[in-house]
């Protein structure tokens, strides 16, 4: 490396150099801009938009980084091809090759990652043209991947110096991650963030690191330290030796004026616990850049003596053909292997109204559930129980945008129409559950309602923070859901009030459940494991069915089978009447041709600032 060279400031002038990080996190394998579920381009993600932002932003730095957070790999239709197919283009895993293209300085894990096992996984990072970090994962079985990397760059200073600085780069994923893919429990361990990251720091800062950059596919929560957490971002940027944290796992955008402030937690200046941070979003959807000003000491030492930190929005930004050449191979794939047709539907089925109890597409996959558990459990001891099945809307707008809709017409059903209905590879499981258990379980669901007080008008519905994903549905039992009642569970699944009932008037076949009538749950593996916010209900339960088959695989063998399916819309729930209330429901701009399936009374407001459609409804 060469010397640098010192243009001899002043000497009551510091030698200060700038130092622009770019960032993308969770991009779920959405390299091009297109919606393979709506099998359409799209304007609002995809990493060959967000390339775009990337070579503007390099343009405009002397020196800069560009950094991914984990969850590259897996979450897209594409992704799930590519594996189950074990589809390998000339350079590579597309989503490798694309961030070699773009000339990536290093990235870590993220739990998605792992979802397609270890073997799929060495094999798309063996090609990475940069450094894999994962702090914390301590079984790494051959997998191309460090602990800790230390980047050495030549950068200049404001004057045109050139000087070395030694970037030393931490990542974490969360330690549940075992507990979401329990086939890595016989290989994998993955450790404690906190604990694992002050160890790195010393061993960066002992190498000689300069700054300290932490990765963390984890994201912004609590202040205060506990053992094995999950989002342990704000956490972690209060180590000393922590200089900027990159956040991710939740799909929020930090800074942001939508995020919530929290101890430690400033969303308008975009730091956490005092330290920059970003947090870009999903799917390519923006790029987090943290400008940093460094100043040079009279002993050779450099500090963050200022900083910047942004969220650049990549819609509507003309693609990056480069990113676009790499990936097309796997796309045209992908498109036809996601057209083949499997059978047909006689409704339409939509998410729009999922929260107000009327989804055919959800019903669907339970029907496909419980003709599944009903088949392996004819012959065992179970097999006279009564099967519900458990599932929760993947695409129900929220932070997804008023896009993220499952909205397949009546007709033939093609392999994408079952991916919309049906995201992710977990896998089928059934537990025996007590009719105390079902009670529980819908309860924890109803939270994400807010407390309508009765005779008062527009009134929000929704909770903003609590994901759809997390809105589980019972088929095979009725109940109505009383909103005058606050919720018993807050967002993160943490009890808020354990004398809140919401549920009411639970019936199986038109009779009351008993607190002890014994059920066969169908649910899945995500369901069952450790961390989940349905954990506490789920756990120590007796599995009657262990994760095997692919829940959407199921789906396809069921629809396969039954060849026309006609699945009704509503779920089984409604509203306790509220006379004179009215609520705010907003939904997407797609639900305007199917307002006649609603159950209620109901205006049209016209569009949010965001771009859903807002409703009145009266209770």
């Amino acid at each position: 490396m060469s010397a640098p060279r010192d243009p001899s400031p002043p000497a009551s002038e510091p030698v200060m150099m700038d130092l622009k990080i770019l960032a993308t996190t969770d991009l779920h394998m959405h390299i091009l801009d297109h919606d393979y579920l709506a099998d359409r381009p799209s304007q609002r993600f995809g990493l060959s938009r967000t390339a775009t932002v990337i070579a503007a932003e390099r343009a405009s730095a002397a020196n800069s980084l560009l950094l991914d957070n984990g969850d590259s790999l897996q979450g897209g239709p594409m992704g799930d091809f590519l594996a189950d197919a074990g589809w390998r283009g000339r350079s590579g895993h597309p989503a490798i090759a694309a961030m070699n293209t773009l000339r990536y300085d290093a990235a870590t894990l993220g739990n998605h990652d792992f979802s397609h096992g270890l073997r799929y996984l060495n094999n798309a990072l063996r090609d990475a043209d940069f450094p894999i970090v994962s702090t914390n994962l301590l079984s790494r079985r051959g997998l191309p991947v460090h602990a800790c990397v230390m980047l050495q760059r030549m950068m200049r200073d404001r004057r045109g110096g050139a000087w070395p600085l030694r970037i030393g780069i931490l990542g974490f994923l969360p330690p549940q991650t075992v507990d979401w893919e329990p086939e890595l429990r016989q290989a994998t361990r993955i450790g404690d963030i906190l604990e694992h990251a002050q160890a790195g720091i010393v061993a960066l800062r002992t190498g000689g690191a300069d700054l300290v950059i932490a990765l963390s596919h984890s994201g912004i929560a609590d202040l205060q330290p506990v053992p094995m957490m999950e989002n342990a971002a704000t956490a972690l940027a209060a180590l000393p030796g922590i200089d900027a944290v990159i956040a991710g796992h939740t799909h929020r955008v930090f800074p942001s004026d939508q995020h919530p402030a929290g101890p430690g937690i400033d969303p308008q200046r975009g730091t956490l616990a005092g330290k920059p941070c970003v947090m870009p979003g999903f799917w390519g959807s923006h790029l987090g850049v943290i400008e940093l000003a460094l100043q040079r000491s009279s002993a050779g030492k450099w500090s963050v003596a200022n900083f910047r930190c942004r969220a650049e929005p990549a819609r509507a930004l003309p693609p990056h053909q480069p990113v676009i050449r790499t990936a097309q191979p796997a796309h045209r794939a992908t498109l036809h292997h996601f057209r083949r047709r499997i059978g047909r539907s006689d409704v339409a089925l939509t998410s729009f109204f999922t929260m107000l109890g009327h989804d055919p597409g959800l019903r669907l996959v339970c029907m496909a559930q419980r003709w599944h558990a009903r088949r392996l459990l004819a012959a065992g001891p179970w097999r006279d129980l009564p099967i519900l099945s458990a599932a929760a809307p993947f695409r129900a707008g929220g932070r997804g945008g008023p896009d993220h809709y499952t909205d397949v017409p009546a007709g033939p059903l093609t392999l994408r129409s079952l991916a919309d209905l049906y995201l992710f590879p977990n896998r089928l499981c059934a537990i025996l559950v007590s009719g105390a258990d079902v009670a529980c379980w819908l309860e924890r669901s109803a939270s994400i309602f807010l407390r309508i007080a009765p005779g008062a008008q527009d009134q929000p519905l929704i909770d903003p923070e609590f994901p759809g994903y997390n809105f589980d549905l019972i088929d095979g039992v009725g109940w109505q859901l009383d909103l005058s009642q606050p919720p018993r569970h807050a967002a993160d699944g943490r009890l808020l009030d354990p004398d809140a009932r919401r549920v009411t008037n639970l019936r199986h076949r038109g009779r009351p459940v008993t607190p002890d009538q014994r059920f066969v749950l169908v649910t899945n593996s995500y369901r069952l494991s450790d961390s989940g916010v349905f954990s506490a209900i789920a756990a120590r339960r007796r599995v009657v069915l262990q994760g095997g088959a692919r829940t959407r695989d199921v789906l396809r063998r069921y629809v396969a089978t039954q060849r026309m399916v006609a699945p009704t819309g509503p779920l089984g729930w409604n509203f306790l009447s509220m006379p004179g209330t009215t609520v705010r429901y907003a939904t997407g701009p797609g639900a305007a041709r199917h307002l006649e399936l609603l159950g209620f009374r109901y205006d049209q407001i016209g569009q949010t600032p965001d771009g859903f459609l807002d409703l009145r409804l009266y209770l």
